[in-house]
């Protein structure tokens, strides 16, 4: 088993979100929406979703240091992001090392067509679902990551999901939402639209231990 890590956990902390808002403003038709993944999902109203999903040049900078440094990454480093969205992530990587060879999916047409130029012209993207079958041999990646997509699966596309980051990935790091306290389980049963896994974090372990997982983690609350 990998270690726990804290690379998006700051800036989770710094969105201000009203629960109680969203819980009652017909969620149940904001789910079904949201779930369609496309442009009210990502620059919509932000009862359907992001609210307006757009690049700030230096957010995502901490944390794509961080994973180069941890993760020993270099010109050359084959690296894919399973559900990239807008890629983001993937843009400062680029910027802090150019060199890298990076693939990346997304079951969304709008988050993968709103990727940056710098991201479109040095990687490759797709279409393509996270609980499917990769399309790559063992171990092709130095490193595999996926943030916010897997508790977006049911249980057992999820053991599809795990077994394939770990079977193409060298290393894995994934970062998804989960719950310590019975508090913060009624908050992201209230703000999450797309969520079909809810697992507190004794029960995450659980599940990559059983999947077989190895790869490191992260866990964002809505505390």
């Amino acid at each position: 088993m990998g270690q726990l890590r804290n690379f998006v956990t700051p800036l989770h902390k710094a969105t201000k979100r009203d629960y109680i808002g969203r819980m009652v403003d017909d969620k149940v038709t904001c789910m079904l929406k949201a779930k369609e993944y496309e442009f009210d999902y990502w620059d919509g109203d932000r009862r359907f979703g992001y609210g307006g999903y757009r690049y700030m040049p230096g957010r995502w900078a901490p944390v794509a240091k961080a994973m180069i440094e941890t993760y020993g990454l270099k010109a050359g480093s084959r690296v894919l992001d399973v559900g990239c969205g807008k890629g983001f992530l993937l843009h400062e990587m680029l910027l802090l090392e150019p060199g890298l060879e990076i693939t990346a999916f997304d079951i969304s047409e709008h988050g993968l067509a709103s990727n940056t130029d710098e991201v479109k012209e040095k990687a490759t993207l797709f279409r393509y679902r996270a609980q499917d079958a990769y399309p790559f041999g063992d171990k092709s990646f130095d490193l595999v990551i996926s943030l916010a997509t897997l508790h977006n699966l049911r249980i057992f596309e999820l053991k599809t999901a795990l077994a394939e980051i770990e079977r193409v990935g060298k290393q894995g790091y994934v970062m998804l939402e989960s719950y310590r306290n019975e508090q913060e389980l009624f908050n992201v049963q209230c703000w999450a639209l797309t969520c079909e896994s809810f697992f507190d974090t004794a029960e995450w372990i659980w599940l990559y231990r059983h999947f077989g997982y190895t790869g490191d983690y992260e866990f964002i609350y809505f505390e």
